[in-house]
């Protein structure tokens, strides 16, 4: 229907500022300056999230290999970059146009743990504010 409509779906994506400047990422995004930086912290961050201990394997029912299964979202690169030119302790903000899916919240949560700061995502229906591996929502979105 959609098209015979000549409809198209808007592309998630995710945006947050620096110094500034706002920047854009798609899923799966390469098109980034800064981008061979942004992939390999994200690496690091999704391979340390994956480490016993780091998440609650019960979390809304995933575990930790799941982490990662998702591929790369906008809202990973996103942090990532937020992560690679903020400096420590300053809080991460991310607007996403549609929901955090289950997977990326349950890795933001983790990762908020890992790096000891603190993200707040907005997406298309509430503020997430993810500290210490606690989000706001309570888990539930």
């Amino acid at each position: 229907m959609m098209k015979e409509r000549q409809l198209k779906k808007e592309p998630g994506c995710s945006y947050v500022e620096c110094k500034g400047r706002v920047h854009v990422f798609l899923a799966g995004d390469r098109s980034h300056c800064q981008t061979e930086d942004i992939y390999s912290i994200l690496d690091e961050l999704e391979n340390l999230a994956k480490e016993p201990g780091v998440s609650n394997e019960n979390d809304t029912g995933r575990n930790r290999e799941q982490l990662i299964g998702v591929g790369v979202h906008s809202e990973k690169l996103a942090i990532a970059f937020g992560l690679l030119n903020t400096e420590l302790g300053t809080e991460i903000v991310v607007i996403k146009n549609l929901r955090v899916c289950g997977d990326c919240h349950l890795f933001i949560k983790s990762i908020s743990k890992i790096v000891d700061r603190q993200f707040v995502v907005r997406d298309a229906t509430r503020f997430h504010h993810f500290r210490n591996g606690i989000c706001s929502c309570k888990d539930y979105w």
